[in-house]
């Protein structure tokens, strides 16, 4: 390990992902995460060429070889489709991003299960039950406060804790979440062999949406990996915390009409209320759409206002970045957030090893992250940010 040393607040997918670039580098660095594990959240995520071949480069061979096994089978048509309530094909469009037709393309991936992947080798490394109160930061270096009263120290201090980012509270204090209006209600629904059986093809294209003509809107997403998960992680990880995980279908309502409720009312609310909101919102639907709402776990359930951090001016580069959901959170109409993050953490460690070698200086290679981030990931925030732009498909022709 060097004598460089980097502090990172927040162990998800963006901090972790930074942190297996540096150990690979042999660089040096700490993770803080205030939670007691990995993510909990175990929805699929949709997976692009910027995320993957940031995985690529960031994990050893064969922990890359168990998120490419874990990842959902190729698509039918890997492209988003929309359909009406009673399944008919209204439109397509491609993903943003680059062309992705290797023969295991990036498709999608279950949250957790990326999340402990990511976490192999590095477990020392992440500091769990750490909650990140600020920083100092001098010609020095930087000092990294918690809660517990523990002072960490670094060269480099990297904001991967999230839209509430404590860190950027203190760096950039008019930087505010905007709340969009938009509420969605989050949930799994079991995909079993039987149920796989009934379900039409359309329903397992790159992404599939259903909108109805009063504007109801609900986002379809099948966790079906390339072989079960546990297999592959006996195989390719056995020392490992790889939790096994059963196919699933995630279903995403938005409810922004229907939820016009303050945070912490909708915090109040149970699961089975929402559940049932999901219900009575589909009552009309096919029989199949409708299905699968029926046979949702409540306990899989959970409402989710969709905040954002709008695009901001340059800043003043120093010790403290950011990445991730930390400075350009966004709606995940274009399923582009988690890919960010990734793309960051290596265009970030990309710098930090430039540093590392006597390259560049911390100003030199911290800003030069910062001006390549902004210029490839505001622009994918402007589109998802734009209702009209991310629920424009092409139309069939019958």
């Amino acid at each position: 390990m060097s004598d460089l040393h980097v502090l990172i607040a927040g162990g998800g997918i963006g901090g972790l992902s930074l942190g297996q670039h540096l150990k690979k580098a042999g660089i040096s660095f700490s993770i803080y995460e205030r939670e007691d594990e990995v993510s909990k959240n175990g929805y699929r995520l949709h997976m692009n060429m910027d995320g993957g071949e940031s995985l690529r480069a960031a994990l050893p061979e064969n922990l890359y070889k168990l998120y490419v096994q874990t990842s959902r089978k190729n698509p039918r048509r890997e492209m988003a489709v929309l359909i009406d309530e009673q399944l008919n094909e209204v439109g397509v469009r491609p993903h943003i991003g680059a062309p992705n037709d290797e023969e295991f393309p990036h498709t999608a991936v279950n949250r957790r299960t990326l999340c402990q992947i990511l976490l192999s080798g590095i477990e020392e490394h992440v500091h769990f039950n750490s909650v990140v109160t600020g920083f100092e930061q001098d010609e020095k270096g930087v000092s990294l406060f918690l809660a517990d009263g523990t002072v960490a120290k670094g060269d480099l201090l990297v904001a991967a804790d999230g839209i509430n980012s404590a860190i950027r509270r203190q760096l950039m204090p008019d930087v505010q979440p905007v709340d969009t209006k938009a509420r969605a209600i989050y949930s799994k629904s079991p995909l079993t062999k039987e149920i796989r059986q009934q379900l039409p093809e359309i329903l397992f294209d790159g992404f599939t949406s259903a909108m109805d003509s009063i504007g109801t809107y609900m986002a379809i997403g099948p966790y079906e990996p390339r072989r079960p998960v546990a297999e592959a992680a006996r195989e390719l990880a056995p020392e490992s915390a790889i939790e096994p995980v059963e196919d699933y279908v995630m279903i995403t309502l938005n409810v922004s009409e229907q939820l016009k409720v303050s945070d912490e009312e909708l915090r109040r609310i149970n699961p089975e209320e929402h559940h049932q909101l999901m219900l009575d919102l589909t009552k009309d639907w096919h029989p199949i759409l409708r299905g699968l709402v029926e046979r949702i776990d409540p306990q899989t359930v959970s409402v989710l206002p969709v905040r954002a951090i709008e695009p901001i001016e340059p800043w003043e580069t120093s010790r403290v970045t950011l990445i991730g959901d930390a400075i350009h959170a966004m709606p995940p109409s274009f399923g582009a957030g988690s890919n960010l993050a990734l793309r960051d953490a290596r265009i970030l460690a990309e710098q930090i090893i430039a540093i590392h070698k006597k390259q560049t200086d911390v100003h030199g290679g911290i800003s030069q992250y910062e001006e390549a981030m902004r210029a490839h990931d505001y622009p994918i925030f402007e589109m998802s940010s734009n209702e009209k732009k991310a629920r424009k498909f092409n139309k069939v022709h019958q």
